[in-house]
């Protein structure tokens, strides 16, 4: 099952397993049961401190669980942690095993107080990018606390489930047998939906805050290249982002990104985080800005107002928003989604195996979607407004090519259908001729650009037609010592090189401002 390369890894790995742990497999005479007993022979065979039995009794077949011997500690998978879960599984056995978590002592106290019995039940796709996070964070946390409990599920074995349950977007999490979260989720935003209290304690942590001489809103790459240039000139800096990676988290692949071949976005992302970590910068985690109010004076405070009430002061600012995934806006898409309607073809794509979906959109995005899709469901749709397809050539060659596609041009979707619990159908406008035409499926994956997340803005600095944040060479915006960069701002090409360029460039002209302003004592004094 795994090669000899992977099997030497493994015992390095291994050699820091404290406990004892035992594998104890659930499992039947199909085919996966067959495989999954390889893997974990293979796996009990890298350390004398793992052993493997077959008396598991869960219903769940192939499942298994990880147990720490003669304790309470344990996490489960039902399937194969294969393809973006294999950390998760490496990361269970080691910290099931002893090997001590590098999350913070505060946060694992936090973990140790949560009082009550959990039961958490985490849907996963193995192409899925943004699963591991969300399996990781409640199999640590099941490890610490053992009145939760955790298991993780591939949707794609498990069918009847996934349909029964109504799971049409992965990572999908239960708790007790209701939903209780869908999508992206790191530790502390887990914490945070299940300690209450969290969020009032980090409020009342913020609120006497000194002013910073620059706040970065935002914490994607373009975020986390004007913190690190902020941080390097010796200012206190500090970053508040309702979540560190931005967009990137949501990346599958980044294949242009100069001296790195190849990487995907969660993988950068934690590297963005922990570069940011290894300056004097204070991140503030899990905060959405809703205002902003530009300094009255050249050597006055800008001030940032936080959804949680606190508000936060800087000698400067730069706005690093970014952008989010434009949707269709027509009827049924917001009733819909989660529900069919999906943003996400990696993540997605497995549970809509063998039916019919439309891909939105006719750019390189759309059209890789829907390549990709192709393989998986039955029959692929693409819509695209434009008269044409707008993706490179190469991609379109390899669309037509497969056979399961259909392609529509000029061609303006107007509505989602569904019948109350999932998607039954879209209706789309052939521009041509003014006609109305309806699609039967079961998915729409929309593909249609980014949207910047500017509307909070609005009022306080000038922002273009399109709701960009207007910048001017430097960065700088319309209001004096507010300083932007990324995808949130006019800068034509949203790519990562170019934003963290654009953070960089930001971050030096909020110092060169800094630097020719009064000092704060001077100016106050006067």
């Amino acid at each position: 099952m795994l090669d000899a390369a992977i099997k030497t890894q493994l015992q390095t790995y291994f050699e820091r397993i404290v406990h004892p742990i035992q594998l104890v497999a659930s499992l039947d005479d199909g085919e996966k049961s067959r495989e999954m007993l390889a893997l974990l022979e293979d796996i009990a065979a890298q350390s004398p401190k793992i052993t493997l039995t077959r008396n598991g009794t869960d219903a769940r077949k192939p499942s298994f669980a990880i147990e720490r011997a003669g304790t309470d500690v344990s996490v489960s998978f039902a399937g194969l942690p294969m393809g973006h879960e294999f950390t998760s599984l490496i990361l269970a056995l080691l910290q099931v095993g002893g090997n001590p978590p590098k999350e913070s002592a505060e946060t694992i106290k936090q973990i140790e107080a949560i009082e009550g019995e959990y039961h958490f039940e985490t849907y996963f796709s193995l192409s899925c990018q943004n699963c591991p996070d969300v399996v990781q964070a409640l199999n640590l946390m099941s490890v610490i606390n053992p009145r939760i409990h955790h298991i993780a599920i591939d949707g794609a074995l498990f069918q009847d489930e996934v349909e029964a349950r109504k799971v049409m977007a992965v990572p999908a999490v239960f708790l007790n047998g209701e939903l209780f979260a869908q999508g992206r989720l790191g530790l502390e935003q887990l914490l945070a939906k299940i300690d209450t209290g969290a969020s009032v304690r980090a409020a009342e942590k913020l609120k006497d805050k000194p002013p910073f001489d620059v706040l970065v809103v935002g914490g994607g790459p373009a975020g986390a290249a004007a913190a690190i240039y902020a941080a390097r000139k010796g200012i206190n800096t500090g970053v508040v982002a309702e979540r560190f990676g931005g967009q990137v988290l949501d990346t599958m692949a980044i294949e242009n990104f100069i001296s790195v071949k190849h990487t995907e976005g969660p993988k950068m992302a934690a590297a963005l985080e922990q570069h940011v970590k290894e300056y004097d910068v204070d991140i503030m985690n899990l905060q959405t800005a809703v205002e902003l109010i530009p300094a009255s004076q050249p050597n006055g405070l800008a001030q940032v107002r936080l959804a949680s009430g606190v508000t936060l002061s800087a000698r400067t600012v730069v706005l690093s928003t970014g952008a989010r995934w434009r949707q269709m806006n027509v009827p049924g898409e917001d009733q819909y989604r989660n529900k069919g309607v999906a943003y996400c073809p990696h993540c997605d794509g497995p549970l809509f195996k063998g039916k019919r979906v439309a891909v939105i959109g006719g750019g390189n995005s759309g059209v890789e979607a829907a390549i990709d899709l192709a393989g998986i469901v039955a029959h692929v749709t693409l819509i695209e407004f434009d008269s044409q397809l707008r993706a490179d050539a190469v991609l379109q060659d390899k669309l037509r090519s497969l056979p399961n596609v259909r392609i529509i041009v000029s061609a303006l979707t107007t509505e989602v259908h569904g019948d109350g619990d999932k998607v039954t159908a879209l209706s789309y406008n052939d521009r041509t001729n003014d006609t109305t035409h309806r699609v039967d499926l079961e998915g729409v994956f929309v593909q249609i650009g980014l949207l910047p997340n500017t509307e909070w803005l609005k009022g306080a600095i000038k922002l273009s037609p399109r709701g960009e944040i207007e910048i001017d060479r430097r960065g700088e915006t319309s209001a004096h010592g507010v300083f932007a960069a990324g995808d949130a701002t006019i800068s034509p090409y949203k790519q990562i090189v170019i934003a963290m360029g654009d953070g960089a460039t930001a971050a030096l002209s909020a110092f060169d401002c800094l630097i020719r302003q009064a000092p704060p004592a001077a100016s106050q004094a006067a």
